[in-house]
């Protein structure tokens, strides 16, 4: 269902944890993680995005890969407040999935809630497994004793 093509992804979340790197664009796993299973006759993959306004979700679908792009912004301050710590990465995320041929990327479904955006991909109909008729071709022929 879900092809995984980037061998780098983890030494690019091992560089960014040892340099410190906490704004700009993000396209590693820990700046959007992501759980993703198969229910019944679709997939789901649902992604951590804590802190990112819906309206700031991008997703599109070209040739069956998926991107996800959010940005997550500074939270709005008066000139009095002076930032005492600031861990939170803000920025833009990124993430791409790569799907199979038997996903129906037409139909794809997305919710956010609570932080956590989920997109609900049904399995293509010519993927469900069906079952196939067996006709009798043999009819019409005698069998002969010899």
């Amino acid at each position: 269902m879900l092809m995984r093509t980037d061998p780098f992804r983890e030494l690019d979340r091992l560089t960014a944890q040892m340099f410190g790197t906490t704004t700009g664009t993000w396209s590693h796993p820990t700046a959007m993680a992501m759980d993703a299973y198969r229910a019944g006759d679709e997939f789901v993959a649902c992604f951590d995005l804590p802190g990112v306004d819906p309206e700031a979700i991008e997703l599109d679908v070209e040739r069956n890969v998926l991107t996800i792009k959010a940005e997550r912004r500074p939270v709005a301050t008066d000139e009095q407040v002076e930032m005492q710590v600031a861990e939170r990465p803000l920025g833009v995320f990124s993430r791409q999935l790569f799907l199979g041929d038997t996903l129906d990327t037409e139909h794809i479904n997305a919710g956010y809630d609570a932080g956590v955006l989920t997109l609900r991909i049904p399995i293509a109909e010519k993927a469900k497994p069906r079952k196939i008729a067996i006709t009798n071709t043999d009819h019409g022929r005698r069998e002969i004793n010899a």
